[in-house]
């Protein structure tokens, strides 16, 4: 049985970041990296928006806050050191409506306490300034918000990662991680091997290797189907840089927004639905196991049941572009379906639900000896993976 100092399960952007820091701290250490797919950021990595956040929503002293403002410095210095293209474009968070300024207090109030770089407040004069397609009474600006494709990311940390000698196993599940005396045990298809540590970062399937490995039932990762439309290309691009709506404090979601990226698109979304597989990038993929593991959580029905105006929202935004492009025009008067160009992309949340109902509006990472499980990363997981790596690592090591 092989032996390895450190096993890493998922290779999205969160497991690769781990696998560097502990190689950093470590040089020379045996490590190997595992993943069910057959590439690295197959998932979550490289379905989203591919925003740097800033720290802007996030509240105060919580993993979430204090990850995301040092995660977005350290993927800016990434993105340096290897030539990866990203840039710091901004963000404004617009208030159509007196009702939403309290809203926009507070978050102001958040961003200041997590020392977000160069907030700032504008009215609707400054705002058409920023953006001159956007219309609003008051908004947030955040310029150190930026755009990257976190695929690129991840792909040049793989590269970093085997240029030292670290192993990977693609196309290979891991059904559990068992503490085995002073070691772990990690089961494969075709066998075991063994560590003297283990980080599982399964992304969508968190939940049930950490079940699987004895840890606890809650909480369970459902799924949320985010769409995106994308708009023609044209010689002026309809934003500079992004404009997001004041979003609602209730729910772990921002809304439509209209978000650039690093390779000139614009794009519209997301949506956020609930549905039948955790990989439901089409509505239609249904999967037996992920419908029943969602249906027979008691937390499903008690976020239904609170919820259900809102779901039936996503749904109406899902089926009709119209409806969809109505709610982007709320904030960029002027757009019509006719600067759609056709083209449909989506990505699935990993949200971890409570027993209770509760959407987890933090990261949840748990140790257990030698084994550690991230159970709730969901964005800004991608902005925050090397500040969520050094967390890991820290409390791996404090765990010896």
């Amino acid at each position: 049985m092989k032996k390895y100092d450190l096993v890493v399960v998922g290779a999205g952007i969160v497991g690769l970041a781990v696998a560097r820091e502990w190689l950093l701290r470590h040089p020379g250490a045996s490590l190997l990296v595992v993943e069910g797919e057959a590439d690295v950021a197959a998932h979550q990595t490289s379905h989203n928006s591919g925003v740097i956040h800033s720290g802007v929503y996030y509240e105060p002293g919580s993993l979430k806050a204090r990850l995301c403002v040092e995660g977005s410095r350290l993927m800016y210095d990434y993105a340096a050191e290897h030539h990866i293209p990203v840039e710091r474009c901004g963000k404004l968070i617009v208030a159509l409506e007196d009702h939403e300024l309290p809203r926009l207090d507070e978050l102001e109030r958040r961003g200041r306490a997590n020392e977000v770089e160069s907030l700032l407040r504008v009215g609707g004069e400054r705002i058409r300034e920023i953006e001159p397609r956007a219309a609003g009474i008051a908004a947030l600006h955040s310029p150190a918000t930026g755009i990257i494709d976190y695929a690129e990311v991840a792909r040049a940390v793989r590269r970093e990662l085997e240029g030292h000698g670290v192993e990977f196993r693609f196309d290979t599940w891991v059904r559990a991680v068992r503490q085995h005396g002073s070691t772990c045990r990690i089961e494969l298809p075709d066998g075991e091997v063994e560590a003297d540590r283990v980080i599982t970062c399964a992304g969508l399937w968190s939940d049930r290797l950490a079940r699987a490995s004895g840890a606890a039932e809650g909480p369970r990762i459902v799924p949320f189907r985010g769409g995106y439309l994308q708009l023609r290309r044209t010689e002026e691009p309809v934003v500079r840089g992004m404009i997001y709506p004041v979003p609602d404090p209730t729910l772990p979601f921002l809304g439509v927004h209209i978000t650039r990226h690093i390779d000139g698109s614009v794009s519209l979304g997301p949506t956020a639905m609930m549905v039948g597989a955790r990989d439901g990038y089409r509505v239609s993929r249904v999967r037996g196991r992920d419908v029943w593991e969602t249906a027979t959580w008691p937390g499903s029905w008690r976020l239904a049941r609170r919820f259900w105006r809102t779901g039936v929202q996503e749904m109406t935004l899902a089926a009709s572009r119209r409806a969809f492009v109505r709610q982007a025009a709320r904030y960029a008067p002027g757009l019509t379906v006719d600067d759609l160009d056709g083209t449909v992309h989506a990505g699935v949340r990993a949200q971890a639900l409570g027993r209770d109902g509760a959407m987890v509006d933090d990261f949840a990472l748990s140790t257990d000896g030698p084994i550690t499980h991230v159970r709730n990363a969901p964005s800004p997981a991608a902005t925050a993976s090397f500040a969520i790596a050094r967390e890991l690592v820290d409390r791996v090591l404090a765990a010896r």
